[in-house]
């Protein structure tokens, strides 16, 4: 943390061309750690949540974050992104951004509460009016936070940006579960969300000095603003193939069916949310800094992607294995239902862990117009699947998405690595050790469990478990041509962020 009153030291980044490889794992440390953190009290906060309210309850908070997933993008307008990726920036300039998202975030705070009686007469409940009017307030906080943490961003000091998360984390986390516990019901969450981006906004500002000057019409931030608008326009489009399902399910099957598909849902992607976002937000001003060199751009690139598939997958297969266990020892009898359906949305999300890899290239190299394109036709894929699916109810949207995602997956990456130094076959090549072992190990662990029912106490069994499934992944990655050097470079990588952590 700095007291500077020299603005531009925000903006310099030469210091950062030194050592890149050092700066990129103790960064990655560094939000590996707190991203680790903050899903701990996150999953915790979940799961203590779901005891002490009900589905129903999660299913009108779904039907309102449907809205708020589509609106709360627009605080934002990929201008984070600009001032991230952008080589040289200027005080006037960011000054200029941090305006337009305050004006951007009171005007969709404003929207949103008008529009809250539409959403009400949609879903045919008016319990989601107040929600709506009270979680529009979020979205003026976190627009008063964008530039702040662009700026810590751009400076890779990823550990203030971590502190700051954790806490607000915790403290949405604790006052939510507080609430619950004295009756709140479904405002237990809308705390939740409320007090972590209150927390959010003074920790940014309070951890970045740097304070915004009065916009300017020249000054020079247009360009900025043209690319952020074309991450922008991705992102709505994305918007639509991740909520389609919920508005479907909400729309036509109700509140209580929401509420088993989000909680599935949010479970199975959370853990590869707190894992894609720290390696995507030090992989992004990483790979910025490297795209006029080629070599260390694709080296870096497949190093991340080896990192990520080799955690996100093997997390999938295991979920997927042990979903019956999991659910009842850490839900409830209560939440059985969603079993089924977290069984078929892991393919999707087996598939989607390394989907995160496509926004690296496409936003470092600059190429945020092909990424728009790719968006829009992908989205149009998957939206197409949901509305087939959902005439067979909930199962039936789930399934859609596993079919459709890696069709999308495939043809988006072929795609994207058209005029990058990365290839498809290169692709592969990374994923195939982590991809294998997770899948192998996920079909031993199922195949124990079928021949060799072991009737002991569920938290026993999901660790033994775990144990064997574990053993199988490693047994299976280092059989496989190639594999020991493959794992060599994982287990590189690891003493490497141990090391700059210590």
């Amino acid at each position: 943390m700095s007291t500077s009153s020299d603005p531009e030291r925000f903006f310099q980044i030469d210091h950062l061309e030194t050592d890149v490889k050092g700066r990129s794992v103790r960064s990655g440390a560094i939000t590996i750690i707190g991203q680790g953190t903050k899903f701990l009290s996150q999953t915790a906060g979940t799961l203590i949540l779901a005891r002490l309210l009900a589905p129903e309850d999660f299913g009108l908070i779904g039907m309102v974050a449907v809205v708020f997933h589509f609106i709360e993008p627009f605080k934002d307008l990929g201008l984070a992104a600009a001032t991230v990726q952008r080589e040289n920036i200027t005080h006037s300039q960011v000054s200029t951004l941090f305006w337009i998202n305050i004006g951007l975030s009171s005007a969709i705070t404003l929207l949103t509460a008008v529009m809250a009686p539409v959403v009400a007469v949609f879903y045919d409940e008016p319990r989601v009016v107040p929600i709506t009017v009270f979680l529009a307030v979020a979205l003026l906080l976190g627009g008063g936070s964008v530039q702040h943490r662009a700026l810590l961003r751009r400076q890779m000091k990823f550990g203030i940006v971590a502190a700051v998360d954790i806490l607000s984390v915790v403290m949405g986390t604790v006052a939510a579960i507080i609430s619950a516990y004295y009756g709140a019901g479904y405002w237990a969450l809308v705390i939740w969300r409320l007090v972590q981006a209150t927390t959010g906004l003074l920790g940014v500002w309070l951890s970045c000095w740097w304070r915004p000057g009065l916009p300017r019409l020249h000054s020079g931030a247009s360009s900025m603003v043209a690319f952020g608008a074309s991450i922008m326009g991705f992102r709505i489009i994305n918007y639509f193939a991740r909520n389609t399902d919920n508005i479907l399910i909400g729309r036509f099957q109700g509140a209580q069916a929401l509420g088993v598909y989000s909680i599935a849902y949010r479970l199975l992607l959370m853990p590869i949310q707190q894992i894609n976002i720290p390696i995507t937000n030090v992989a992004i001003p990483v790979l910025s800094r490297l795209q006029d060199n080629p070599k260390k751009f694709t080296n870096y690139y497949y190093k991340a992607l080896l990192l990520i598939a080799s955690i996100s997958m093997p997390i999938i297969g295991f979920l997927f294995a042990d979903v019956d266990n999991l659910v009842r020892l850490f839900l409830g009898i209560k939440w059985i239902e969603s079993i089924n359906i977290f069984k078929l949305l892991a393919p999707a999300a087996f598939v989607g862990t390394i989907k995160v890899c496509l926004g690296w290239a496409f936003i470092s190299l600059g190429h945020v117009n092909r990424q728009l394109w790719q968006g829009l036709v992908s989205s149009l894929v998957t939206v197409a699947g949901f509305f087939v699916g959902v005439h067979w109810g909930v199962s039936g949207v789930a399934t859609a998405y596993s079919i459709t995602e890696p069709i999308v997956v495939l043809a988006s990456l072929t795609y994207c690595y058209q005029q990058t130094p990365m290839s498809l076959g290169g692709f592969f090549k990374h994923t195939r050790f982590p991809a294998i072992s997770a899948i192998g190990a996920s079909s031993g662990i199922m195949g124990i469990n079928y021949f060799f029912n072991f009737s002991i106490n569920l938290g026993l069994n999901i660790f033994l478990d775990l144990l064997i499934y574990s053993i199988l992944y490693f047994t299976i990655w280092v059989i496989i041509p190639g594999g020991k050097e493959s794992l060599h470079v994982v287990v590189a990588t690891s003493k490497s962020i141990r090391r700059r952590k210590s």
